[in-house]
């Protein structure tokens, strides 16, 4: 089987923004991305959550299948830890191929995972060992038909340390996370160690949204960045001030109009009403 994010890959560097659902995957293949990436960070908030893996693999996998329905890119996807160990990974990995996933990002943390950039301290990780052998059956179980990339929590030298583990067990790219190295120089050395090409976080606030311009990616060995929480922050930003403006009693044509509210009727072009339209006139008695 064929694998278009390979294939993108080949080309140049490719940027995927972090979407959630059906209505987020169509914004973003409209604005004219190449590729996606369901965040696991916005499926999380999105629930109501913290990015602390409290929502279960299925969850995880029901959101990966609305985004696909909606949109036909190539995606990528978070899936934690690969909710267990390497035996609980296999099937997570089988059940994200099925549903047509170009690509998995699993970590080497413990199980329940945490989100570096909103703890302070140093994370609890699996043993090499442990870890490699995850990626390990995670890649023997998907071959070349799934991009499998391999995250590490950990930092500097013990994080080189790792990414060569992770390649030599079949990893098809490396993400050191924002914590992991603090210089492009560091990212440099470790795409020079590993051999296979980064895939950058470039996490709205976070260093590497500032300092990783396209440029300095390529420079650097980034083949693949995701932007995992712009558009989640945008939209909850406006929603916050709309809805807080609406709880005052404010007008809402007026709160529409200052919040940059989408017109209706290109609201309904975008979630393809003309097409169920089509079919209604096309299949449909008339009576109906």
């Amino acid at each position: 089987m064929s694998n278009r994010l390979r294939d993108q890959l080949d080309e140049d560097l490719v940027l995927a923004p972090g979407v959630w659902d059906g209505l987020t995957a169509v914004i973003a293949e409209q604005a004219g991305f190449s590729a996606l990436c369901a965040s696991g960070f916005a499926i999380s908030a999105s629930l109501g959550y913290p990015d602390a893996e409290l929502y279960t693999m299925t969850e995880n996998l029901h959101a990966v299948r609305t985004i696909r329905e909606a949109s036909s890119l190539p995606l990528v996807a978070d899936i934690d830890t690969g909710y267990g160990n390497a035996v609980n990974a296999v099937r997570t990995a089988r059940r994200f191929l099925d549903a047509g996933v170009e690509a998995v990002f699993m970590e080497d943390q413990e199980s329940p995972k945490r989100c570096p950039l909103t703890t302070g301290a140093a994370l609890p990780l699996l043993d090499v060992t442990a870890a490699a052998g995850k990626i390990r059956a995670v890649k023997d179980t998907v071959g070349d038909d799934m991009l499998v990339i391999a995250r590490t929590d950990a930092r500097g030298d013990e994080a080189l340390r790792r990414a060569v583990a992770y390649v030599e067990a079949g990893a098809d790219l490396i993400m050191p996370v924002t914590k992991t190295f603090d210089t492009v120089e560091e990212w440099a050395a470790c795409h020079a160690e590993v051999g296979v090409p980064l895939m950058a976080t470039l996490t709205a606030s976070a260093w590497t949204e500032k300092a990783f311009t396209p440029e300095v990616m390529r420079e650097i060995g980034v083949g693949l960045a995701i932007l995992p929480t712009q558009l989640l922050m945008a939209v909850a930003g406006v929603a916050e001030r709309t809805l807080s403006r609406l709880a005052r009693d404010e007008a809402p044509a007026q709160v529409g109009e200052d919040e940059g509210a989408m017109a209706h009727h290109r609201f309904v072009d975008l979630i393809g009403t003309a097409d169920v339209e089509r079919i209604q006139h096309t299949y449909l008695p008339e009576s109906a």
